[in-house]
């Protein structure tokens, strides 16, 4: 299913068998009205999202905490998009592949079909492995697995 190899000292990956099929999960990643419905985990949201499907095009997102607290966003861009299969996008450079003085990560999201659903696969690439334990400090494993479990709920109410 992937296409690279996974470096442990660099990169996170999250990966379960979700039981809505590869096209709604595509729909929910890049529709920004569903992407807000989700892509935040709970209690925080994902208030604005802006979304160019397209080598080049622009990922934002803004969040805000609980407290209220607007977490601006810092648009990135998209490297790569197989339809219904696979996202790849970066904060490292934002739209137009313009390259940004700082960068946190890459994502890969594969949507592979397995039976009556999907094998999704999140992987986080980092610069270097202290990027990729911050990462893992900030709770990616539950706060990525939250926002999958809220992504099947919404697609399923679809």
């Amino acid at each position: 299913m992937t296409d690279r190899p996974i470096d442990p000292d660099l990169d996170l990956v999250l990966e379960r068998v979700v039981d809505v099929r590869p096209e709604l999960l595509w729909k929910c990643w890049t529709e920004p009205e569903h992407l807000m419905q989700w892509f935040t985990p709970a209690p925080w949201q994902t208030i604005a999202c802006e979304i160019d499907l397209r080598p080049g095009g622009i990922f934002s997102t803004t969040m805000r905490s609980p407290e209220g607290e607007v977490i601006p966003p810092s648009p990135g861009c998209f490297l790569e998009i197989v339809p219904h299969r696979k996202l790849v996008f970066t904060d490292g450079l934002g739209p137009g592949f313009r390259p940004k003085s700082a960068a946190f990560m890459t994502a890969i999201v594969h949507f592979e079909p397995e039976g009556e659903g999907t094998r999704y696969r999140a992987i986080a690439l980092h610069v270097d492995s202290e990027g990729k334990q911050k990462h893992e400090d900030m709770d990616f494993f539950q706060g990525w697995g939250t926002a999958l479990e809220q992504l099947v709920v919404h697609a399923k109410s679809l």
